[in-house]
């Protein structure tokens, strides 16, 4: 009895490949962002702020997984995730170098 194996394409299983590393590593990069904007932003004292950003970040982190495989393609999950990471870096860099931090 032979069983017929359709192997998916090479496309498709990088484009996969390219989804699980925009989630895991993008995601991390885009987590840690909004992490430390939030603890920069939230009028509180710097233990608890610390606190609530890295509370905050698991939030983040699964909202950014779902984007990444939720994208009708994996180049639209990365630009969603390079896009606001580098709005929440310049944000978090005016802020530390503003003398705000």
């Amino acid at each position: 009895m032979t069983a017929k194996h359709s192997t998916l394409p090479v496309s498709y299983r990088l484009a996969v490949l390219s989804r699980v590393l925009a989630a895991v590593l993008g995601g991390y990069v885009l987590t840690a962002l909004a992490s430390v904007c939030l603890t920069l932003w939230v009028p509180m004292a710097r233990a608890d702020a610390a606190v609530t950003g890295m509370t905050g970040s698991f939030l983040v982190y699964l909202l950014a997984v779902l984007w990444c495989f939720g994208c009708r393609t994996a180049w639209r999950a990365w630009l969603g995730l390079i896009a606001p990471s580098l709005v929440l870096a310049a944000a978090a860099g005016l802020m530390y170098w503003g003398g705000r931090a």
